[in-house]
């Protein structure tokens, strides 16, 4: 027996059934095993159970995580692709995130759609969102329409509603919004609102 691991078998698998048994801690643990030992043989078999759970902030985490490995957890891109559709919008938005993350260009039509999807059914996605499109950069420009939108509102819907998160919504909006303008060839100067 393995006296610091409290358990006979060391494998990872038996680490995390050992810790998970509670529903908050799942996703942190799977975080933690990331952080502390960098194996990603170990993780994806977790990562991929959590993106089937029935609890919609397992799955954002684990697409958060996903999306932190980045290109080396291609093996997940067709699951992440698949929760483009799920019902909770939230949920849509962390996996849009991972799967720009991990597939990049080729996954931008995808993740652009359910972005911007997302924000029009739940403006409270919105800060989520423009960081999203800010990370794509140039091919974000389909959502300019949207951004100038969203500033044009006396108030946005955004995280909690809250003053700051208003003004950092704007505030990347703004910035966006002048670099994809920036990017395209003889455009007019930028108009943010």
């Amino acid at each position: 027996m393995d006296e610091r691991k409290g358990h006979n078998d060391g494998s990872v698998q038996a680490r995390y059934s050992h810790i998970t048994n509670n529903t908050h801690v799942a996703p942190a643990a799977v975080a933690a095993l990331w952080a502390a030992d960098g194996d990603l043989a170990e993780v994806m078999p977790l990562l991929l159970g959590l993106l089937d759970d029935p609890i919609t902030f397992r799955i954002s985490d684990a697409a958060d995580l996903l999306g932190e490995i980045g290109p080396p957890a291609s093996a997940a891109l067709p699951r992440l692709q698949g929760l483009l559709t799920h019902e909770h919008q939230w949920v849509r938005v962390h996996c849009a995130a991972a799967l720009w993350e991990i597939g990049g260009e080729a996954e931008a039509p995808a993740v652009l759609d359910a972005l911007l999807q997302a924000v029009t059914q739940n403006s409270a996605t919105a800060n989520h969102v423009v960081s999203s499109l800010d990370r794509m950069g140039p091919l974000a420009a389909p959502a300019l329409p949207m951004l100038r939108e969203q500033l044009a509102m006396p108030r946005r819907g955004g995280r909690y509603q809250s003053i700051d998160h208003d003004e950092k919504l704007q505030q990347i909006s703004h910035a966006l919004i002048a670099r994809l303008h920036s990017a395209a060839p003889g455009a007019p100067a930028p108009r943010t609102t």
